[in-house]
């Protein structure tokens, strides 16, 4: 039985593998999603084979609640709030690896578990690993939902305390592996892990939670990993090493995109403080829907800019009609998504891939940028930091973050709510450019609104 679980296992891994594979474009995606998840399935089908298991009521009761409650919420949950769910499953995941780890040194205290001094290191380290990937999780899901500040939240002395807390929970890990083996020691090392979890992202703001969620994605899949060599699970090493490596990637890519290194982003506190307006030559110049639709509708060429405003309208398929409008009357129209556009990687392309926008049409930075200084417009809805020309300026908070160069189009729409600044709190310098005019308004009317005035043309 034991040989049959670790075959299931090791096609599982594979299926894993090519999943992960054909993720990587959009036309495969949803096979891949698919061949995962039944790999899953298959994975979680056979444990219930596994020699010795008990307790299958409390198992089936704990699969039937969480699964349950996952499809409810998964069906139900809005694409602008994909980040937020993202967030809190991964912090489940951490969490399950955590638990994990505190079973297994919880019955190493009461002589009824025969680890090694190796496999209680591993425990350790999945748990330490786990329990900050599910509080800090946690925390990245309260400031994505509005629960707490999503600003980047500092006090003095903050980075010495974080180490301290660390430190204790290191000394508490210590104390457990040489002798010191009772539950209030594994208690107190849980808890300041725990702490240090949500100590660690307090401190990062809302225009670097792509980078936090994808780096504890990697968190989650490196305790999975561990718990799987200290309980000799196969498939758990398997899966979370290849969470745990693509997690990582994605981290450092991520941050790559805004030229900002780890270490930055994590004790940066980048985003604390809003910078304050007035500085800024030019003015803000608004215009109709109408007006803006009509000097798109005599362009020869058109980018659209997508951004967390155009997730938050749910704009996405006035978007496509008016990409269909301008292609009637000729227009090239193309797409500029930047790396960490949204508040996840990738949000805005399964957006636009939501409304059934070919992905052919969908440009990265380096790709569509030298395309913007022969664009006639660039449109641009609900981008801010991405978008903002200071990031050229020495001095600027932002400099050196590579941007979509939308200011060097001969004309800039930019469809926006409010006067609000982006996460990192900075004054966009664009929206006060010559060439750029403002259309205030929630994005899904205005587009309508524009739509409608080029089928009256």
């Amino acid at each position: 039985m034991m040989t049959f679980i670790q075959i299931v296992y090791f096609i599982t891994a594979v299926f894993f593998i090519i999943g992960l594979k054909q993720m990587s474009h959009p036309s495969t995606a949803k096979r891949g999603i698919v061949w995962a998840g039944y790999a899953m399935l298959a994975a979680v089908i056979v444990t219930f084979a596994w020699p010795g298991l008990s307790n299958f009521f409390l198992i089936i009761l704990g699969i039937l609640i969480g699964g349950g409650a996952a499809w409810v919420i998964a069906k139900k949950v809005a694409m602008t709030d994909m980040p937020q769910m993202v967030a809190i499953y991964n912090g489940m995941g951490g969490g399950a690896a955590g638990a994990i780890a505190a079973v297994e040194l919880l019955r190493h205290v009461g002589g009824h578990g025969e680890m090694t001094m190796g496999l209680l290191v591993l425990a350790l380290i999945g748990g330490l690993i786990g329990a900050i990937s599910f509080s800090g999780s946690m925390v990245a899901f309260a400031k994505l939902q509005g629960l707490i500040n999503s600003r980047a939240v500092t006090f003095p002395m903050q980075q010495p305390i974080n180490m301290a807390v660390l430190a204790l929970a290191l000394v508490f890990a210590l104390m457990y592996l040489f002798g010191l083996q009772n539950t209030a020691v594994v208690t107190w090392f849980f808890l300041l892990t725990l702490l240090f979890g949500v100590m660690m992202t307090i401190p990062i703001g809302g225009g670097d939670m792509p980078v936090v969620i994808s780096l504890y994605n990697a968190f989650t899949g490196l305790a999975v990993a561990f718990e799987g060599f200290a309980i000799g699970n196969p498939a758990m090493i398997i899966a979370g090493t290849v969470v745990g490596a693509a997690g990582t990637l994605l981290t450092l890519l991520m941050a790559k995109a805004m030229n900002r290194s780890i270490y930055s982003v994590l004790f940066g506190a980048f985003g604390a403080v809003e910078q304050e307006g007035g500085e800024i030559a030019g003015s803000l110049k608004p215009m109709d829907p109408e007006d803006a639709a009509s000097v798109m509708a005599f362009a020869n060429k058109v980018i659209i800019v997508p951004g967390y405003g155009m997730a938050v309208a749910q704009a996405q398929q006035k978007v496509k009609e008016l990409m269909e409008e301008l292609e009637k009357r000729g227009v090239e129209v193309k797409f500029a998504v930047h790396p960490v556009a949204g508040r996840m990687p990738g949000h805005m392309n399964v957006l636009l891939a939501e409304a059934g926008i070919p992905y052919e049409k969908l440009y990265d930075l380096e790709e569509i940028n030298p395309d913007f200084e022969t664009a006639d417009v660039a449109l641009v809805i609900g981008a801010n930091d991405v978008v903002n020309p200071a990031a050229r300026r020495k001095g600027s908070p932002l400099y050196g973050m590579p941007i979509l160069d939308v200011d060097k189009a001969k004309q800039v729409f930019v469809l926006k709510r409010g006067r609000g600044k982006g996460f990192a709190g900075i004054e966009n310098e664009l929206f006060y450019a010559d060439n750029t005019n403002m259309v205030y308004g929630d994005a899904a009317d205005s587009l309508n609104k524009m739509v409608q005035a080029i089928k009256n043309l």
